[in-house]
């Protein structure tokens, strides 16, 4: 059988419920190539008592944990919660082909966490990725959600490639705010939701320009704030 079990966000973010099943289960693996971790693999493996197998994209892609999951119990570990990633949905519709069984255990994720920044959940729009750009290759594309977000007076959620620096990413930011003609003025950056290093800003982009935040952080541009929302975010300037 194959388990996609959430991890949420902190290392013993882990259900009870999810917990009791991946010890019973005979291959642990972790996908490790969509997140930057808040702890590393060694304390997760201590806190979970298992052997943890580190899984990169082309392992998961290439479908082989669903052929091992007709012999053996195996769990695929997933930051946050099992589904936001298209690939763990692949893994579904190949175990449902194969006749494979299967379970998904959720955990709370970053969509989730965004709440504590005072904005509603419901007025956000379309999720935007800011891949790390590299030097003959600036793609701004995600600047487009964004723009769309803002013409529905929907706040924007935005994820940063793994590995992505946060003042690398502010600045590609605004570059591609520039492209787009967009002004922005203040911006939302959340670090590492849900652990000790939990931290909030709201503040102008100029006065962020000194500032560096732990991995993983998220950028929150905001739309049209409901009265009530601004005052929470106010406790974060």
């Amino acid at each position: 059988m194959l388990y996609l079990i959430g991890l949420g966000l902190n290392v013993d973010g882990i259900s009870a419920y999810g917990l009791e099943i991946v010890k019973r289960c005979k291959r642990v693996y972790l996908d490790n190539y969509t997140v930057d971790f808040p702890y590393s693999v060694e304390e997760l493996g201590e806190f979970i008592g298992k052997k943890i197998i580190r899984a990169d994209r082309e392992l998961v892609e290439s479908l082989s944990l669903v052929d091992e999951a007709q012999k053996m119990d195996v769990a695929l570990l997933v930051y946050g919660s099992p589904l936001t990633a298209t690939t763990h949905i692949s893994l579904i519709q190949e175990a449902k082909r194969t006749r494979v069984r299967y379970k998904v255990i959720y955990n709370a994720s970053i969509l989730d966490a965004v709440a504590e920044t005072g904005l509603q959940l419901y007025k956000f729009g379309k999720i935007a990725s800011v891949p790390k750009w590299q030097e003959n290759f600036t793609p701004d594309s995600f600047m487009k959600t964004i723009q769309e977000n803002i013409s529905i007076k929907a706040h924007s959620l935005i994820l940063c490639d793994i590995g992505l620096d946060f003042q690398d990413a502010l600045k590609q930011l605004s570059q591609a705010a520039r492209n787009y003609k967009i002004s922005l003025k203040k911006i939302i950056v959340c670090q590492c939701l849900g652990t000790k290093h939990r931290r909030i800003v709201y503040r102008e982009l100029k006065n962020l320009e000194e500032e560096d935040f732990k991995k993983p952080y998220c950028i929150i541009i905001p739309s049209k704030l409901h009265f009530m929302e601004l005052e929470v975010l106010k406790e974060f300037s």
